[in-house]
């Protein structure tokens, strides 16, 4: 399930904290720390820079989110899994390697036609939606007014239930939520109550990988194991990868993941369902936006409105420092 989430500097949910294992959150070709790890199986959080990690949320899913900085610290933390997580290959043939250094990254390639450059100049294209912009990967979308717009700075992710240092599988920066607190509990009985939205957007920058469809495919199918299925794969299946431009022009890979038959130990226990775009981004690196949302609930959001978001996907040239 969805863990409640936690703005810069604290906010609702103060039990929520960050991972214990560093952040992994950095993408070659940025000189910020990127919050957008990939790989190994989720645990879901969200929680304040400088935190001790959080508990299983309710329906013992672990899942999470931290607020990130640019320091040095952070930084230097997000080496050790960023890569991991966030990524950023050069082409779909680029076999997995470590991270080039700043001097070695490519030289950045301009956004396409009618994109503008700066993450602060888009505007929304769907008459009463907002625009969501993750400055770190050059990413923006627009969501429903209903949505609600995390920090630019804020990362959610989600792990293993068993692994001790909460070490994200997958995650996403600058997430859009819709129905932050739809349910809660309180899972691991600390007093505290574990909010789940019911569903969930962003984007991030993927490393270590060599093809869209394998982004689309593996995101897609991570997320739903890591919210709605772990420990069992089984119950995971992922629709086809298909190709899909965006009203921009953008090009790439998107794929569907859905769980059936969860287990359901508590009210906030629900199948679920991942879609994830992936596409090249204003640098050529992998990079790619997910949509996370319950089923089988009364309020579902339909898959129409999924293609509506993701229609309005595009990328542009992030600031430099």
């Amino acid at each position: 399930m969805w863990p409640g989430q936690q703005p810069p500097g604290g906010g609702q949910d103060p039990q929520q904290q960050p991972p214990a294992a560093g952040n992994p959150y950095q993408q070659p070709g940025y000189q910020q720390a990127n919050p957008y790890l990939q790989q190994q199986p989720p645990a879901w959080h969200t929680a304040p820079a400088g935190a001790a990690p959080p508990g299983p949320p309710g329906g013992g899913r672990r899942t999470g989110a931290i607020a990130i900085t640019a320091a040095l610290a952070v930084v230097a933390a997000a080496a050790v899994t960023g890569a991991v997580l966030l990524g950023g290959g050069t082409d779909d043939e680029a076999a997995p390697g470590p991270s080039p250094s700043p001097s070695a990254t490519p030289s950045p390639s301009p956004p396409p036609s009618g994109n503008p450059r700066g993450g602060d100049e888009q505007k929304p294209t769907v008459a009463g939606w907002k625009v969501v912009v993750n400055p770190n990967a050059g990413v923006a979308f627009e969501v429903p007014a209903d949505w609600a717009l995390k920090p630019r700075t804020f990362i959610t992710w989600v792990s293993e239930n068993d692994d001790p240092d909460d070490i994200p599988l997958v995650a996403m920066q600058a997430p859009a939520d819709l129905k932050e607190k739809w349910c809660g509990t309180d899972e691991d009985k600390d007093g505290e109550i574990d909010y789940a939205p019911l569903a969930s957007a962003g984007s991030r920058g993927n490393n270590n990988v060599q093809s869209t469809a394998q982004v689309a495919r593996e995101d897609s199918a991570t997320w739903v194991y890591g919210m709605h299925t772990q420990p069992d794969r089984k119950k995971v299946t992922t629709d086809p990868v298909t190709s899909f431009t965006t009203a921009s022009g953008l090009t790439g890979s998107v794929a569907t993941s859905r769980s059936s038959g969860v287990v359901k130990e508590d009210k906030c226990d629900t199948d679920g369902k991942a879609t994830t775009f992936a596409f090249k981004d204003a640098r050529g690196n992998f990079a790619s936006w997910s949509f996370v949302g319950a089923t089988g609930v009364g309020e579902e959001v339909p898959d129409t409105t999924v293609v509506k978001i993701m229609k309005t996907v595009r990328i542009f040239m992030p600031d430099a420092d």
